[in-house]
Parts: C-alpha cells; sequence; structure tokens
C-alpha cells in the first residue's frame, strides 16, 4: 500500500507534454480504470470518448475559457460523459472515474490534467457540454462532465511532502 501513498504524493497536473504519442495499451489500461471505477448502484451511468486525432484535439482545446489550451498539444484525451436518464449520481460516478484514470495515467507515466466541463462556459460563449456535443456528436441526454488530457511530460513536477500536509484539517469525532 506504500506504493498507492508514493502515487498521491508524486501525481499533479500536467499541461504541457511533448507531442510524443502513447501507446495503445497504456491508453486501455487508462479507460479500463474507467470502467472500473465504482457506480451509484451499480447503474454505470458514464461513457468515455477517446480523442486522439490533432484536429479534433485541437478544436477540443477551445472548450473552456483559458483553461483546456493544453489539449492542443496532447497526445490523447478522455471526454466523460453521463446518461442522466440512468442515475441521479452521474457527477459523482464521473469523478470517481475521471480519477481513477488520472491515477493509472500517472503510474503509467503519462501526464494528464482534469478539465471540468459541467457549469462552465466554452470560448464561443456556449456551454462546455454544448460546444463539445457539436464536435463529439453525443446524445443529449448525455451530460459531459470532463476531460482528461494526456500526455508524455514536457517536464516533471515536483511531488508533495507527507509531512507539509495540512493535517490540522483532520478532525477526531467532531469538528
Amino acid at each position: 500500500m506504500e506504493n498507492l501513498l508514493e502515487l498521491f504524493l508524486t501525481r499533479r497536473s500536467v499541461r504541457q507534454y511533448t507531442g510524443e504519442k502513447i501507446s495503445a495499451e497504456a491508453l486501455k489500461k487508462i479507460v479500463s480504470a474507467a470502467l472500473l471505477a465504482p457506480s451509484g448502484h451499480s447503474k454505470y451511468p458514464c461513457e468515455f470518448i477517446v480523442v486522439q486525432n490533432s484536429e479534433t484535439l485541437e478544436k477540443l482545446s477551445h472548450c473552456r475559457v483559458g483553461v483546456a489550451k493544453m489539449l492542443a498539444s496532447a497526445a490523447a484525451a478522455v471526454v466523460v460523459i453521463a446518461d442522466r436518464e440512468k442515475s441521479d449520481t452521474i457527477v459523482e460516478d464521473s469523478s470517481v472515474a475521471m480519477m481513477n484514470m488520472e491515477l493509472m495515467a500517472w503510474s503509467l507515466g503519462i501526464g494528464n490534467c482534469w478539465i471540468q466541463i459541467r457549469g462552465r462556459e466554452a470560448e464561443n460563449g456556449a456551454s462546455g457540454e454544448e460546444y463539445l456535443r457539436e464536435i463529439l456528436n453525443f446524445p443529449p441526454n448525455f451530460a459531459c462532465q470532463s476531460i482528461l488530457s494526456l500526455g508524455v511530460p514536457a517536464k516533471q513536477p515536483r511531488p508533495r511532502e507527507l509531512d507539509k500536509l495540512n493535517f490540522d484539517k483532520i478532525h477526531d469525532e467532531k469538528f
């Protein structure tokens, strides 16, 4: 279990990539981690759109005002959508799937960054979700929660240090 704590300490958001491709095997492991994520009442409303085409990634980089530019240089992205009609836990289920993918990618040496779409605006003034629906053609009953950018890190971020965590945020028995 110490290795898992090490993974938590070293995982950081990466917004600059080398442009190097990532293997199909690594990408399959990353999306497999999403499919293995728990789901409220085992309803599994999440689906995942894997994008590797550089022109599409460039278009996706405009899905948020000033936040998603790294998608233009990413090797791939995974767009997380969830069926509103299938479950009332789509935000939670999507978040758990995203975290699983982030940790799996990092364990494989692949940098990544979580880009929130839900409730955010695209550069063209539309909602991020509507902007992405136009490009990726997912049905109206699916809400877009987030995108995970993936790529080989241009530089290695500094890990966190366990002894510098704010343990004052931990409360025993009562607040």
